[in-house]
């Protein structure tokens, strides 16, 4: 996917995702958060957790879940720093790694901590 189609695919992705983490009873922190390190999908708080989740989607989950490097895994996790800074707790504040992917039908899966699985 290029372009525009991308985008939107990327933008109904993460309104999937979203929508998931509300019916789980997440409050949204923010979407699309851009710090100085780059961008986050969707910031969610699980209690007293900050959870920052990267959304994929592919035509399936493998090669969804493909699609997120080790680059891109640092690149987040200075980017949540930026964001903790201004936490109550900041750099202490409990916090969790998802990755949500989405397949070509809009079906999702959410692999928790997923920054320690890979």
């Amino acid at each position: 996917m290029t372009g525009s189609v991308g985008y939107h695919a990327g933008r109904v992705a993460e309104d999937i995702v979203a929508f998931d983490y509300v019916r789980r009873n997440h409050g949204i922190a923010a979407r699309r958060w851009r710090g100085q390190s780059g961008e986050i999908d969707l910031i969610a708080r699980d209690g007293d957790t900050v959870v920052f989740v990267e959304v994929k989607k592919s035509r399936n989950f493998g090669a969804a879940a493909a699609r997120l490097g080790r680059r891109q895994m640092d690149r987040i996790v200075a980017s949540a720093g930026e964001f903790l800074a201004g936490e109550p707790r900041g750099q202490l504040t409990d916090v969790r790694f998802d990755l949500a992917v989405v397949n070509a039908v809009g079906a999702l899966s959410v692999i928790e901590n997923a920054f320690m699985e890979m």
